[in-house]
């Protein structure tokens, strides 16, 4: 087994811990809650707790007893979680998304013990640090994942995905009909409805594209940041525990539907401190490959009603071909990690589906 990162070290510890204890608390003109974003005073409580009761080693040992694999090398490096099953068992490829990494999955995992599962570390992200580079769209995301199945000796896979992985997944479906059985998303790429032709949509599609704009206006504006001056973002958050803390956990809070439970938090954010991979991750918001016109593999959609902007499935029809579109009362944004069941249920429906 070939380890994602060396155990954090002591000094790296105690370097977080300083700064978390000299954190300044920002002036704001109000107490808004999280109208404005992170909320002050849950925000000082999780920092304490990160600096106070949290312990990473407990954490980090789960992590590397994960089942780690590395393929390729230098920059074409990839370090996945290669959870094995049976030779002749079906495969499956989860994708995670931002900010997020291979840990969305973690408790899927548990559910696909029958199954061949493998989970990238996207480059750039948390775990996969050393394949950050220009160009590192999700085209050239896909591409490394491709290499990555093939060096395992995967032929055909369902490819399972949301948020920058459903992007990828797509790609990947279009790059490689050969190789991706079947998809199962949680969302289709958001790019469709940036492009999209109104005059050739219905009304429902043009309630959605509305909706999907209003959301845009009131939460897209981490979008604009990174995909246009990440390189004046990065700097703060990977110098400031309380500046990345800030940033993410407001994602998390805003975009599930369950809260995640302080550890959760705390885990999910430490890994992109530990890895600084927060300014890599923002790369495939500023280096965007187009999307794919029309994917025909065939597609399980899964909507959670929670996530950010679920769309309908006479939208997401026109750009993937959806055989089974299952519709969740209950899930966010993470539906891997919110509602595991259902999510693993889904994926299973997906691999009924695939032509093997």
């Amino acid at each position: 087994m070939t380890l994602p990162f060396s155990p954090v070290t002591d000094s790296a510890l105690d370097d977080l811990h300083r700064r978390l204890a000299a954190t300044r608390r920002p002036l704001l003109a109000r107490a808004a809650g999280w109208e404005r974003g992170a909320d002050a005073d849950f925000l000082a409580r999780l920092l304490d707790s990160w600096r106070e009761r949290y312990d990473w080693r407990a954490h980090e040992a789960r992590i590397l007893d994960l089942p780690w694999e590395t393929v390729g090398s230098g920059d074409r490096a990839l370090h996945l979680v290669h959870q094995r099953a049976a030779a002749d068992a079906p495969v499956v490829v989860l994708l995670h998304g931002w900010p997020d990494s291979v840990l969305r999955f973690e408790r899927v995992l548990p559910l696909l013990e029958d199954l061949n599962v493998v989970v990238p570390a996207l480059p750039g992200f948390p775990f996969s640090h050393e394949s950050a580079r220009p160009g590192m769209t999700t085209t050239a995301m896909a591409s490394l994942v491709t290499d990555a199945t093939r060096a395992l000796g995967y032929g055909r896979y369902v490819v399972s995905g949301g948020d920058v992985g459903a992007d990828v997944a797509e790609q990947l479906a279009a790059m490689h009909p050969d190789r991706v059985a079947a998809l199962h998303l949680t969302n289709v790429s958001p790019l469709h409805a940036v492009f999209a032709d109104r005059s050739a949509l219905g009304a429902e599609e043009l309630a959605y594209l509305d909706t999907a704009a209003a959301w845009q206006r009131a939460e897209g504006g981490y979008i604009a940041q990174q995909s246009t001056k990440p390189h004046t973002l990065a700097p703060a958050l990977a110098d400031s525990p309380a500046g990345l803390g800030a940033w993410i956990c407001e994602k998390l809070w805003s975009w599930s539907h369950i809260p995640f439970e302080e550890e959760v938090l705390l885990t999910w954010i430490s890994v992109y401190w530990f890895t600084n991979t927060i300014g890599t991750s923002f790369t495939p918001y500023a280096e965007v490959a187009p999307p794919v016109p029309y994917v025909a593999t065939p597609t399980v959609l899964s909507a959670f009603s929670h996530d950010t902007k679920p769309a309908p499935r006479c939208f997401a029809s026109r750009f993937v071909n959806v055989r089974e579109f299952i519709e969740h009362e209950n899930g966010g944004h993470f539906a891997a990690w919110e509602q595991p069941l259902h999510y693993a249920e889904d994926l299973r429906r997906a691999v009924g589906l695939a032509d093997w």
